[in-house]
């Protein structure tokens, strides 16, 4: 029995999977200060956010980049399940970056200096994409 993923999709796993869970494992015991300015900006970008406390939000995200990580680092998942879900945390990452004026310049994609961190989630979307259209297009054997 063989992995469910290519062997080719095993460098993008481990180096986003290990980033992601790093990222999510880091906000596990967030500070009030971090839990107000990550609560803020995706609030402001998501308004139904808003209803959630700060200190709510930051376990529920950090919750969202460990699950997601440990989605791409699970030698059992399949490439197009991991890259489903870095899809779709990354798309909401870049979806805050859109709707946040300040993030990008008027009128285009790129990024003001402010949006430059948020703004390079877009490799994440690409990588996501990438694992999911990769796995689709695999002949089963």
């Amino acid at each position: 029995m063989g992995l469910p993923f290519a062997i080719r999709h095993v460098p993008q796993r481990v180096v986003t999977g290990a980033f992601v869970l790093h990222s999510g494992l880091e906000k596990w015991n967030g500070s009030p200060e971090q839990a107000e300015m990550l609560h803020g900006l995706a609030s402001n970008a998501y308004p139904q956010l808003k209803s959630i406390p700060p200190d709510k939000f930051l376990k529920l995200l950090s919750a969202g980049e460990i699950a997601t990580g440990s989605l791409l680092l699970a030698p059992f998942v399949s490439s197009r399940v991991a890259g489903l879900a870095l899809t779709a945390f990354a798309g909401s990452l870049l979806g805050m970056y859109w709707r946040t004026e300040s993030m990008h310049k008027p009128g285009s994609i790129w990024p003001t200096p402010g949006g430059i961190p948020v703004s390079k989630d877009v490799w994440m979307l690409g990588i996501g994409l990438g694992l999911m259209l990769d796995q689709a297009s695999r002949k089963k054997s």
